[in-house]
């Protein structure tokens, strides 16, 4: 009989670690834009050598799962880096149309981070959430809130739904998500009494998701992204009337 088998050899240990970081970074313990620890710090952790860790370091960033940026620090990389990139990014912040259709992205998107937050955000992911809506609540006094606050918020919730390829999705699209929020509130604080109302939205989202409503969390932020994607529709009527 012909030998359709191979000898089984033990791992190296960086194998190991290679293995080790991969699977927190599937199941999502490590998110995109953590930080590892140092060589020094995971070597302790481990039990293991630093030769073997930075060559398990190295190996994953080969792969393209970490990557070393200046000024220190390994980081772990967004799955799915590069799909979108900065050329898209210029041809959406440049066309309207482009901009109503990233709100509907993120109406899918996010309507379901929602539902699936409020099932099982932890304890400490609901008070990051409400510390960044106690900052817009003070924000909102001077007549808005930074942009990247909001953000921030959204990617609070996302985060807290525990889907890791959402997460790296989300990440993926940082820099289009982040334009049509800034578009977005630069149009509503124009209009009086919007300021209240955007916050008023905020305030319902959080609420259901700190209740355990996925439902009303998931209607909440559909309301939500409905007003905004009536803002994105207004500025392109505006285009197409130029």
């Amino acid at each position: 009989m012909t030998n359709i088998f191979k000898p089984i050899r033990p791992k190296k240990i960086s194998e190991e670690i290679v293995s080790q970081i991969k699977d927190l970074i599937t199941s999502g313990e490590l998110k995109p834009g953590s930080r590892i620890p140092s060589e020094r710090e995971l070597a302790q952790m481990l039990g293991v050598s630093r030769p073997s860790v930075r060559e398990a370091i190295m190996v994953l960033d080969a792969m393209g799962l970490l990557e070393a940026r200046q000024g220190g620090g390994t980081y772990v990389r967004s799955l799915t880096a590069g799909v979108l990139n900065d050329p898209l990014t210029t041809m959406v912040e440049e066309n309207p149309g482009l901009l109503h259709a990233l709100v509907e992205v993120r109406m899918g998107l996010e309507t379901w981070s929602c539902y699936l937050a409020a099932k099982r955000a932890t304890p400490l992911e609901v008070e990051k959430m409400g510390e960044l809506l106690a900052t817009m609540k003070v924000q909102a006094v001077r007549g808005g809130w930074d942009a990247e606050v909001d953000a921030q918020f959204h990617y609070a919730i996302t985060s807290a739904a525990h889907n890791t390829l959402q997460m790296h999705v989300l990440n993926t699209i940082h820099s289009l998500f982040h334009k049509t929020i800034q578009i977005a509130l630069t149009e509503f604080y124009r209009k009086e009494g919007m300021v209240q109302r955007l916050l008023e939205q905020h305030r319902a989202i959080y609420q259901a998701i700190a209740d355990g409503q996925p439902e009303q969390a998931r209607q909440a932020m559909q309301d939500h992204l409905s007003l905004v994607e009536e803002k994105m529709s207004e500025l392109l009527t505006e285009q197409i009337a130029d």
